[in-house]
């Protein structure tokens, strides 16, 4: 089997696949309770779970043609985060996900590489949404979501949290 993961570019940001050298600046991301407090479990990871987290999200590509990528900034080559498609078999939907570490907060590098992300699934694949699953207390991940178009259609519980569960659509209802 053959696949690639695409790079996806922005004015300031460059989406790509994870590599072996991200794990320093990724685990050090995914060991800030802050970070962290809104994803998933809501709570920090080792650098063994960050390794099979990297794992995990390059082995989506193959089997489902999309994923999540390492997001760095172009300027520098820096590491700031994961954004992209996240889909577990027990999700609903597939989700535009992002997640950024501390120091590359409030620059709007999420909005952009969101945006980046969900404009690549909706150019390559016919689904007619896609999600973001949000906490409710998530402010800023709310307000990434709205300046993407995205609309709040429920809450609902998954892996035993309540989630707002925000709606992307992909025949251009959103900016």
């Amino acid at each position: 089997m053959t696949f690639e993961i695409p790079t996806v570019t922005t004015d300031r940001l460059r989406l790509r696949a994870f590599r072996a050298s991200d794990l320093d600046a990724y685990a050090t991301m995914q060991a800030n309770p802050e970070v962290m407090r809104y994803l998933i479990t809501g709570r920090t990871s080792t650098r063994v779970e960050v390794w099979r987290t990297m794992a995990t999200f390059l082995g989506a590509w193959p089997l489902r043609g999309y994923g999540m990528w390492a997001c760095e900034k172009i300027a520098d080559g820096a590491f700031i985060g994961s954004v992209g498609i996240f889909h577990p078999l027990d999700w609903p939907e597939p989700e535009i996900a992002y997640s950024l570490d501390r120091p590359h907060w409030r620059r709007g590098f999420a909005t952009e590489a969101a945006k980046a992300a969900r404009d690549w699934l909706f150019d390559n694949f016919p689904f007619a949404r896609a999600a973001s699953f949000i906490r409710p207390e998530n402010d800023a991940s709310k307000r990434v979501a709205e300046r993407l178009g995205a609309v709040c259609d429920r809450t609902f519980e998954l892996r035993g949290s309540s989630y707002e569960y925000w709606v992307h659509y992909g025949d251009g209802k959103q900016s």
